[in-house]
């Protein structure tokens, strides 16, 4: 029997992906649960089961092939019985509970009893909207309505300009008013846009598009008919690459632009010796707790914060728009940024306020490492309410960093290098650094912004605060 894999959406609410790599081939056996392709989504790569037994028919996709949600991938021929992602056949192996349990998450529930099915009663069926949904359980269907037209006004024709000349009024004949002027003109408005930017007239053009309507590539087509007569002037072409919008760097764009124009920012700095920080990891370094992990000025920043936090619990929280509500966040899921081939990730360690400093160290390891090799899954990156950002791994001194959507503070901080200091009214060469916060000034103001800035600079110029204040 011949089934075919379509591809899920793995809980992010994606629309399509790439497939990155497949692991097998036409005519190889596979098991349930077996790995067969890597994707690239909008945030990770992700590595997806088979939810049957059976031989590889033939592979339905390419390697660097961008696939919609619920498109057929791969062909695989199972025999009568064979076990499936939901269940196994009698004698079968036993499928495991993570599987079973996606797979019940995502079948949608039967109508409550009573409820009316669209198109009822004579109702007009809506129009069917294809959804995500996980492979071999088909596409659901949901209802798009469109706004219903307005009514014509009584006593208005439905089309002056095809009026006759004359119309009658009170009984008697009148001149007809001049017919209507007409402007409209069928173009979204990025086409408006693209036109007024390369001066063409879209009154002039027959759109291609649905109804009617002017398509960008009407515009351009109508631009380049208008240059073709300068063709022999224009300017010598110059050498220029063009990389796709898409992955990980799609999903940062969208997200920096929406954080960037939703939440008012405001970044504040503190530049500070953080000399007593460095020896402090110099002698962690030196204990047998810390002896199979990486001890770095990165843990003990990653510790200010979460002690920080502990004493203004305001900064890790959210805006909530649609309860016109702050939600404050009980515990701490602290986001590192960290850039990959693939773009930025900022994958967090959940429930980081709960782990020991050893604890804090290892998974801050793991959590860089996987992300470096692109292996970071979506809920490592999902649910953040702090991100620390490390711009002092490239030689920078401060940036004004912006905020993760969703969070309401993120802590940049930059190099730690030779400067000169005063201490105790000498000058010294010291190790110094500079923090720089920003925040959502909905919810923190500049007091409490500064009050939490000072705290964790505290903290790094003498890290015995760490232990007064845990």
């Amino acid at each position: 029997m011949r089934r075919e894999f379509k591809l899920p959406d793995v809980g992010e609410g994606l629309t399509e992906a790439e497939v990155v790599r497949w692991h097998v081939e036409a005519g190889d056996t596979v098991k349930v649960n077996q790995i067969v392709v890597e994707i690239e989504t909008a945030k990770s790569i992700v590595e997806l089961p088979i939810p049957w037994d059976g031989v590889v028919a033939d592979l339905l996709a390419e390697a660097g092939q961008t696939v919609d949600v619920g498109a057929p991938i791969i062909a695989v021929e199972t025999s009568e019985g064979a076990e499936t992602s939901q269940g196994a056949a009698p004698g079968g192996p036993a499928v495991s509970e993570e599987t079973r349990a996606l797979a019940e998450d995502l079948v949608p529930a039967p109508p409550a009893e009573g409820a009316v099915e669209p198109g009822a009663h004579g109702s007009p069926a809506p129009k069917e909207e294809r959804q995500a949904v996980l492979v071999g359980y088909g596409v659901k269907t949901g209802a798009t309505k469109r706004r219903p037209r307005k009514p014509q006004a009584p006593g208005i024709p439905a089309n002056p300009v095809a009026n006759p000349s004359r119309v009658e009024v009170d009984g008697g004949a009148a001149p007809a008013p001049p017919p209507p002027r007409q402007v409209s003109v069928l173009a979204k408005p990025p086409v408006r846009k693209l036109a007024k930017d390369l001066g063409v007239d879209l009154s002039t053009l027959t759109g291609t598009g649905p109804e009617g309507s002017i398509t960008r590539e009407d515009v351009h087509a109508a631009a380049e008919a208008g240059a073709a007569p300068a063709a022999e002037v224009a300017a010598p072409e110059r050498p220029e690459e063009r990389i796709p919008v898409k992955g990980v760097r799609k999903m940062t764009a969208q997200a920096m632009v929406a954080s960037a124009f939703t939440a008012p920012h405001v970044t504040e700095f503190l530049q500070l010796d953080v000399t007593n920080t460095m020896e402090t990891v110099r002698r962690l370094r030196t204990f047998r707790d810390f002896a199979d992990v990486k001890v770095s000025p990165l843990l003990l920043v990653a510790k200010a914060v979460l002690t920080a936090v502990k004493r203004h619990p305001l900064i890790n929280s959210s805006w909530d728009e649609a309860a016109q509500e702050i939600v404050v966040k009980r515990y701490v899921n602290l986001g590192i940024a960290a850039a990959t081939p693939r773009g930025l990730v900022v994958p967090n360690v959940k429930d980081a306020h709960t782990l020991s400093l050893p604890e804090l160290a290892g998974r801050l390891a793991e959590l860089t490492e996987t992300a470096r090799a692109g292996r970071t899954q979506p809920a490592e990156m999902a649910g953040g309410t702090f991100t620390i950002t490390n711009v002092g791994v490239f030689g920078v001194d401060a940036g004004t960093p912006i905020l993760n959507p969703g969070e309401a503070a993120i802590l940049a901080v930059g190099q730690i290098r030779d400067m000169p200091w005063v201490v105790d009214g000498e000058l010294a060469v010291r190790k110094v650094t500079t923090l720089a916060l920003s925040f959502d000034h909905r919810i923190i103001d500049g007091e409490l912004g500064s009050m939490f800035l000072r705290d964790v600079g505290d903290m790094l110029e003498d890290p015995l605060h760490m232990l007064a204040w845990s």
